[in-house]
């Protein structure tokens, strides 16, 4: 296996252009770190490159067309997927992790159209999630985890949010952008179309206004819209909310953080269908 020990090198220089958001954009492509998201990559059927610090033992540094670990069930490694091993200066150098594991792959972007991300939630208890020009990385990744753990049919980021392929979001998203369709949308117009379309109950999240969230009837499929962290949800969509939602909370207690808001609405969505899995 090729160890590459130059800067020149094409795919360390490429490692250091993910870094920034215009190269991602450009180029299609972001950066997983860690074994278990490299991992969950490869089973995706994503992976440009593998790339491991210089020395790395462990099972996924195999040959191309072998299997991926150690059980024979486990997704085999496409014959085109490269494996790069970087000296450890270099590889100090692109690690997005003060304590790296020492590998990581430059996965290719989901290629997700409106119709295909439509089909995806479509259905009368499919709920979404979209975040309105949320800035925090860890408020963006987490949500992305939280409605893909509760089963979420898709999340829809408006334009103006932060990068979802940041290497913050990418971590606390934990693999969920693997799993989860998400859909990019240029306008509150576009959003509001699919969402429409799709027949979906638009819930808005204004903290001074609206119902208790558990007084809610979660039993159609819902839009939850949370906003931007310091400036709520736009005007556009706080006009199209078919119902609004608070979470009460002690007085003093003005707001909660993004993430835990949006956890909580969530999966208060699903109670009901979780409780009537547990009974039957």
């Amino acid at each position: 296996m090729k160890t590459i020990t130059s800067q020149d090198n094409k795919i360390f220089k490429l490692c250091i252009q993910l870094a920034q958001k215009k190269y991602r954009d450009r180029l299609g492509l972001y950066i997983a770190e860690g074994e278990k998201i490299v991992r969950e990559a490869i089973a995706a059927g994503c992976v440009n490159t593998v790339v491991m610090r210089e020395g790395l033992d462990i099972d996924l540094a195999v040959h191309a067309g072998q299997a991926c670990g150690t059980s024979p069930n486990e997704p085999r490694i496409p014959e085109d997927t490269a494996f790069v091993f970087l000296s450890g200066n270099l590889f100090s150098r692109i690690a997005q992790t003060e304590t790296s594991q020492g590998i990581l792959a430059i996965v290719s972007k989901p290629q997700l159209d409106k119709r295909a991300f439509l089909k995806a939630i479509s259905g009368p208890k499919n709920h979404v999630v979209v975040l309105d020009r949320l800035q925090d990385p860890g408020n963006i990744g987490t949500i992305i985890r939280t409605a893909d753990a509760a089963g979420y049919a898709g999340i829809i980021v408006m334009k103006g949010s932060g990068d979802i392929f940041s290497p913050k979001v990418i971590r606390a998203a934990a693999g969920s952008l693997l799993r989860l369709p998400v859909y990019l949308a240029s306008s509150e117009e576009e959003a509001l179309s699919i969402l429409n379309e799709a027949g979906k109950v638009l819930v808005g999240t204004i903290p001074e206004s609206g119902v208790a969230y558990n007084r809610v009837d979660w039993t159609r499929g819902s839009a939850i819209l949370i906003g931007n962290e310091g400036n709520g949800l736009s005007e556009t969509f706080k006009a199209a909310t078919n119902i609004n939602v608070n979470i009460p909370m002690n007085k003093e207690v003005d707001s909660l953080n993004a993430a835990v808001a949006a956890g909580i609405l969530i999966y208060e969505s699903i109670k009901e269908r979780e409780t009537a899995c547990r009974i039957s």
